[in-house]
């Protein structure tokens, strides 16, 4: 899943899709109604593919935490964020059944489901197709001759040459 250019901003609901950057700002579009407005420096912004979730191993990425949702509900929404806590736990323990559940706080746990959702609803919810490796292998191509470059075929640029400074002599007293 590529989560490339969408960021969370501390204090303002919901998820939003980098469009611009200004000098001091960005220019952020909400994925629920399309409204652009302008991200400040001050504010607390957290890009979504840097977020990861703890585990009691090396923590998951969001995107690998929404790619196991994605396939357990085959395309799919995901329960609503708003469900009770044993049902959000518990079906985050399905998708990820290592999650560190003391340093994963449930706010936390409604985070990744009302994201999950979200970004299903505004049609970002995209798997990354894997590509076989007989589809990736370079075809070839008419070759092109090769071009030898001597000294004798290019021209030098003459140097320029600065005037020569104006000496001025110092007399000591």
């Amino acid at each position: 899943m590529n989560l490339t250019g969408i960021i969370a901003i501390s204090g303002k609901p919901g998820l939003f899709k980098v469009v611009a950057q200004g000098k001091s700002n960005l220019i952020v579009e909400s994925l629920e109604d399309g409204k652009r407005i302008p991200a400040y420096s001050t504010d607390r912004i957290s890009a979504l593919e840097d977020i990861s979730v703890y585990t009691y191993e090396e923590d998951a990425l969001l995107s690998s935490v929404f790619d196991s949702i994605y396939k357990k509900e085959n395309g799919s929404i995901a329960p609503s964020h708003k469900e009770d806590k044993n049902t959000l736990e518990n079906y985050l323990l399905e998708v990820l059944p290592n999650y560190d559940q003391e340093r994963v706080y449930f706010s936390d746990v409604k985070k990744i489901f009302q994201w999950y959702n979200l970004l299903h609803k505004s049609g970002n919810m995209v798997l990354d197709t894997p590509v076989e490796e007989e589809e990736t292998k370079p075809t070839k191509k008419a070759s092109t001759p090769k071009v030898e470059v001597t000294a004798e075929t290019t021209e030098e640029t003459p140097k320029k040459t600065r005037a020569p400074r104006k000496k001025t002599e110092k007399t000591v007293e």
